[in-house]
């Protein structure tokens, strides 16, 4: 039989919880070639020709996964092959994949892989008969049509012993025991199970697509025995499947499994440290939403039975939340029921009933224990609100349920001890297949060593020169490298020499202009007369203004250079701030300078750049004060909407808000006369994440500098 065929029956029979999750990751591990580009159909001759390709190029977009894009494409290959009624066939089968994996349109799914499975009959193509058969029966078991599901797996059962690949035996073998698995018939599960892994660790075409395998199957029994409560058990397949599963996506369902394991042990330690994985694994992966969910649901199930019904109704809105992303009805209703189990130990009795009846709808179809649950749990509800005849209904169904599900459970011993027996007999017979194996492979090797010294040598030859051809061409751009960047350390060093220049020759003179008539001043005052001197304090006031000047471009130029500076933020009392800059301000006369602080308030900010955008902005108001009575400056700090706010006011009379424009303007120049420079406390602001704002009261006189900062 076609090896497609059999992937397909893999693929099909997945048991519902595992069915979506385990369906999905075989589909994942699949995907070892690249997405193909579309077919130029002008570079084939025939029609047949060009079918094939496009039938290529369909295969290869399933494959990646790229469903939107099957749906058109398969729709063009229809228009194709109208008259060749078995590529007819293929393409609606890729239209139905397509359909069935964007956003599960199941409806629509169901209706191309029908037109498929037609044609496959009509035309005696056995194999995409099979194909269409296997889509179709997942999409009935979906849509609830359960007698074409059963009719499909009695097909597998007839063809499964007409295999003679170990591989494909393995699949058909695996998928007969998933069937089991969806009716909760343990035992059988497990034989096919155990049988279809044997033949997969015989398989001597060892590759990822096998080991992903062997992986999903181990996880597989590991889930039942969680279900048969033998979660010891869950836990050692979990284990033995842990080497084969390398994709992300396997690990995650691994993960899922270790919790429900560890925490119906009530090792809650071990569930938190996969539950915290998971969570890395799957929470920006939309298909891996539903397990989430189901993880959530474990840990609200836990502390649940411990009472903790806070953090069990936060772990049940979690779990409802990822299962409605999930669009999965069956993660949605276990995820309502246990939802409604907490609002029930909550004392919420009717939103209880309400989130249990959503979650009964779906309950019977999908898991005969989680039916039971819901049935007891809502008899209880109703109960506790005296509703006798409705509490009656439910416990009698919860009783009936419960019976059938007592009868499967008394084979479940019996399935552990098979498991047992074949696990020690089959490995054994493995461990011998495997040393004739590895025999026969030595002998192989051998033979071949002699060939592989020869084309090791050659490659040694291939490698060395590729080496020096590449160090040849990394030399010659380390040198480039080299060469730019000698050229910018000269350009800096001339930046430096001028700027050194400037300081030299700019400021000194006027600096020394004001010492000596300052010395003048002091030690010779009577060689000069009046006009002398007015004539001197004229030129000495020019060269301090020329000085004040220069020091104003100066700082201009080396702001450019603030981008360098990182600020150390950290968390500070304001009092101590405040306290600095009070005792900077010490001579000030004539000027009534309060700091305020009622709530003895903290700032995450850096210390000295705070303190320097404080200072000069207190300096540019005392600068206003001057000879003006009453004149008074307060900085407050308060806490606001989640802000730290500092204030700084002055009743120097008021301003237009124009003079405060280089706070806002990245273009506007202001002089030091206004302080350190309106456009320097602006980029300090930035620096530390602090907005500025300002309002001035021309009426009454005064001016609010404000500074906010987000608290941290």
């Amino acid at each position: 039989m076609d090896e497609k065929i059999i992937v397909a029956l893999y693929l099909y029979y997945k048991p519902l919880i595992m069915r979506k999750i385990y369906l999905l990751f075989s589909l994942l591990s699949l995907l070892l070639l690249p997405a193909q580009k579309q077919p130029d159909l002008y570079l084939y001759k025939t029609s047949e020709e060009k079918i094939k390709a496009w039938e290529a190029y369909c295969e290869s977009l399933a494959e990646s996964e790229n469903y939107t894009l099957l749906i058109r494409e398969a729709e063009t290959g229809i228009h194709l092959s109208k008259e060749y009624p078995r590529y007819l066939s293929q393409f609606y089968f890729y239209k139905g994949y397509g359909y069935e994996y964007t956003n599960n349109q199941y409806r629509s799914a169901a209706a191309n892989f029908e037109k498929s499975l037609k044609l496959a009959q009509q035309t005696h193509y056995l194999k995409q008969e099979a194909l269409s058969l296997m889509r179709l029966n997942y999409m009935y078991y979906s849509l609830k049509e359960f007698k074409k599901g059963e009719d499909l797996i009695n097909y597998v059962k007839k063809i499964v012993d007409t295999v003679r690949t170990r591989h494909s035996k393995a699949i058909l073998l695996g998928s007969i025991g998933e069937y089991y698995l969806d009716r909760s018939e343990f035992e059988n599960f497990i034989n096919y199970k155990l049988k279809a892994i044997d033949y997969l660790l015989l398989d001597k075409n060892k590759n990822e697509l096998n080991d992903n395998n062997i992986g999903v199957s181990y996880l597989q029994i590991a889930d039942a025995y969680n279900d048969m409560k033998q979660y010891e058990k869950a836990i050692e397949y979990c284990n033995y499947a842990t080497s084969y599963l390398k994709k992300s996506d396997g690990i995650a369902f691994l993960y899922n499994t270790f919790i429900e394991a560890y925490t119906r042990l009530g090792k809650i330690d071990l569930a938190k440290k996969y539950y915290t994985e998971l969570y890395e694994t799957a929470r920006y992966n939309p298909m891996l939403f539903l397990n989430i969910s189901y993880a959530n649901r474990n840990m609200s199930e836990f502390y649940l039975d411990k009472n903790r019904l806070n953090l069990a109704d936060d772990y049940a809105d979690k779990a409802l939340l990822f299962a409605t992303k999930s669009n999965d009805e069956e993660i949605l209703m276990e995820a309502n029921t246990i939802k409604g189990k907490v609002l029930f130990q909550q004392g919420k009795y009717r939103q209880a009933i309400t989130t249990l009846t959503k979650a009964l709808n779906f309950a019977y179809v999908y898991d005969k224990r989680f039916y039971s649950e819901i049935n007891k749990k809502l008899s209880e509800s109703y109960a506790a609100q005296n509703q006798w005849k409705k509490a009656y209904e439910y416990y009698k169904a919860y009783s009936q349920t419960n019976d059938s599900l007592a009868l499967e459970s008394g084979k479940q011993s019996l399935a552990n001890a098979e498991a047992q027996f074949q696990n020690k007999g089959k490995m054994q017979e493995i461990k011998s297949l495997v040393t004739e194996n590895t025999i026969h492979e030595l002998n192989i090797k051998n033979s071949e060593k002699q060939r592989i010294y020869l084309l090791s040598g050659l490659v040694a030859i291939g490698i060395i020169g590729g080496l020096l051809y590449y160090q040849s061409n990394n030399r010659k751009k380390i040198n480039r490298k080299l060469m730019k960047l000698n050229a910018e350390l000269d350009k800096a060093n001339k930046t430096k020499m001028q700027f050194f220049g400037i300081l030299n020759h700019d400021l000194r003179s006027p600096v020394i202009s004001l010492i000596n008539f300052l010395h003048l001043q002091k030690e010779a005052p009577e060689m000069m007369n009046n006009e002398t001197k007015d004539r001197l304090e004229l030129q000495t006031t020019k060269a301090t203004e020329q000085l004040l000047n220069q020091m104003e471009d100066l700082l201009l130029w080396s702001k450019g250079q603030m981008d360098n500076f990182v600020p150390a933020l950290k968390h500070y009392k304001v009092e101590d701030i405040f306290s600095e800059v009070k005792n900077e301000f010490v001579w000030v006369q004539n000027i009534d300078i309060s700091f305020r602080n009622p709530q003895e308030m903290t700032i995450y900010t850096d210390k000295e750049y705070l303190k320097t955008i404080i200072r000069n902005l207190i300096n540019n108001s005392i600068k206003v004060l001057q000879n003006k009575s009453g004149a008074l400056i307060i900085c407050r700090a308060w806490e606001e909407n989640a802000e730290s706010v500092i204030e700084i006011s002055d009743n120097g009379g008021g301003a237009n808000l124009d003079k405060f424009r280089a706070l806002y303007d990245d273009r506007e120049s202001v002089g030091l006369r206004t302080g350190l420079g309106l456009h320097v406390i602006r980029d300090l602001c930035k620096s530390i994440h602090c907005n500025i704002d300002v309002k001035s009261d021309l009426l009454i006189g005064e001016t609010y500098i404000i500074l906010r900062s987000k608290k941290v």
